[in-house]
């Protein structure tokens, strides 16, 4: 995987929590479609904390071979 496809992901995730939020009602964050929307933020939180831990490592992986 390289980084443009990396960098991709990252940008989709956060289009995902962009959208996400605009599906969460403030007043009863925990009802309805406000949960499932709340779930698909942390999911996509999740994804780019993954994708930055990957970026990190390959850095340091390039940095040991050289």
């Amino acid at each position: 995987m390289n980084k443009t496809f990396a960098v991709i992901l990252i940008v989709l995730a956060l289009a995902l929590i962009a959208f996400n939020v605009t599906l969460v009602d403030f007043e009863q964050p925990f009802q309805g479609d406000s949960t499932i929307a709340l779930i698909g933020i942390f999911a996509s939180l999740c994804a780019i904390v993954l994708m930055l831990i990957f970026m990190t490592s390959k850095k340091i992986d390039k940095k040991l071979k050289d």
